[in-house]
């Protein structure tokens, strides 16, 4: 360490003529500034090499439909699991392409998260109001995020209809302004049951509270996203010009006569370095459907992932997943690449932190969810780069679709889907454990407490 004072922990005249030196010594630093003072910082560091040797081409495809837009909400985690469906539909269906409604699970999902955080409520009422807990719980209450046992949940409980069954409505494409109206009013329903419990209320009266509570939000949802359709009438022309008509369904109905996956046949894989592998883990107050599904994570390294995920795709077959999609990606070029920019190069420090370290010290989380279409399998049957059906329209990439190489999954790809059949028995008996729970605010939760999932890419 040198010698200069450092006093009292304040910056002094010494120490600043001391960083001035430091970056006046070296020109390459003089050339940074005037670059990144007048262009993106992402065009400055944006490193050629990994541009130019990533490509749309893979050794294995899974046949996808067109890229669909979840506009400006936070349904990724929705449209991936729509999308896992869809051709499965489409082939069913003998349909060139098809597109189920995400509006219809939006509606089921809001509402049923307003239960959800009602039942929170009642269940910590003795929680100091100004404690961590509390505070988690009030502070997005409905928000758009969600996770893959959410989604069975959602599925398994309410069915699916076809897109223009219920299509998309101005707030399901632009849910902050709806979502703003509902928050602030289950705030309110919070404040009331909690005081009506100190004022003696018994719980029994509480719920029918609750219930009352829940009208209003049914009437608000149906303002903004159309009420769901109970049964409708499905007729279809396939792509070989032939008329079929399937009557009056529900939507269960339609899901098991159509789509057909099975979704008990699935397993949700992590790969998160801070906790114990080979291990069940849960989320504390994470959910939707009360008495439903809880979100349940088995932890294993990452290889477990990779494997899981090459034996899906190379049966055909598209694998749901969940990263932190803000970094080392470029939305236009539709790459994710952990040496896309040179920030070393620019910056004359290198960046050092680990997978775990990122988590442990907010530096990552998970933030979007996708679905993975196929791979590039080199001559060793190692992966090389993954493609990837993205949820943000046609725009960037190979007509929304991306690029992720192997090394970025390794540090940024923290959770697939899988069918069991393509995980190790022994793994599989972990399931039967009883989860360990983590508190609401871990950043394995993220994915399902995110807002909103389009950040600003970095």
């Amino acid at each position: 360490m040198n010698s200069i004072d450092l006093h009292d922990g304040n910056l002094c005249p010494e120490d600043i003529m001391r960083y001035r030196k430091a970056f006046e010594a070296n020109p390459a630093y003089r050339v940074a500034l005037n670059a990144v003072t007048k262009t993106s910082i992402k065009d400055v560091a944006v490193n050629r090499q990994a541009v130019a040797r990533n490509n749309h081409t893979f050794s294995h495809i899974v046949k996808a439909g067109a890229s669909t837009s979840q506009e400006r909400s936070g349904r990724c985690w929705m449209f991936a699991g729509l999308n896992l469906f869809r051709m499965a539909a489409a082939a069913n269906m003998n349909l060139e392409d098809f597109e189920l409604s995400q509006n219809y699970l939006f509606f089921w999902d809001k509402l049923e998260k307003a239960n959800f955080f009602l039942e929170s409520i009642l269940q910590t009422l003795d929680e100091e109001t100004d404690g961590r807990l509390i505070s988690w719980l009030v502070q997005s209450p409905i928000q758009d995020g969600g996770q893959w046992d959410m989604f069975v949940n959602l599925v398994k409980k309410y069915g699916v209809v076809p897109k223009s069954v219920m299509p998309e409505t101005e707030s399901s494409s632009a849910s902050h302004l709806m979502n703003d109206r509902i928050t602030n009013k289950l705030r309110e329903y919070g404040a009331t049951l909690r005081q009506a419990h100190c004022d003696g209320a018994t719980l029994e009266t509480l719920h029918g509270q609750k219930s009352d509570m829940l009208v209003e939000v049914y009437r608000m949802l149906c303002i903004h996203l159309g009420e769901p359709p109970t049964e409708f009438e499905w007729q279809w022309r396939d792509k070989d010009k032939a008329f079929h008509r399937d009557g009056v369904l529900t939507p269960h109905e339609f899901f098991h006569r159509h789509v057909a996956v099975d979704l008990d046949g699935m397993v949700c894989l992590i790969h998160c370095p801070t906790l114990a592998y080979n291990k069940l883990y849960t989320i504390n107050y994470l959910g939707n459907v009360v008495g439903g599904h809880s979100v349940r994570y088995l932890n294993v390294e990452i290889e477990v992932l990779k494997s899981a995920s090459v034996s899906m795709i190379k049966n055909g077959k598209p694998v749901w997943f969940g990263c932190d999609v803000g970094k080392s990606f470029d939305r236009d070029m539709g790459l994710m690449d952990d040496e896309l920019f040179d920030y070393v190069g620019l910056y004359g420090t290198h960046f050092r932190m680990s997978k775990a370290q990122r988590l442990d010290y907010g530096a990552s989380l998970m933030t979007h969810a996708m679905v993975f279409t196929g791979v590039d399998i080199d001559d060793s049957e190692r992966p090389r780069k993954w493609r990837v059906e993205n949820s943000w329209g046609e725009k960037g990439g190979d007509k929304g679709f991306m690029v992720m190489t192997d090394a970025w999954f390794n540090e940024y790809n923290y959770e697939v889907v899988v069918e069991k059949q393509y995980v190790a028995p022994e793994l599989l008996q972990i399931l039967d454990t009883e989860p360990i729970g983590l508190p609401p605010w871990h950043p394995m939760g993220s994915l399902a407490n995110a807002a909103c999932d389009v950040p600003a890419i970095s």
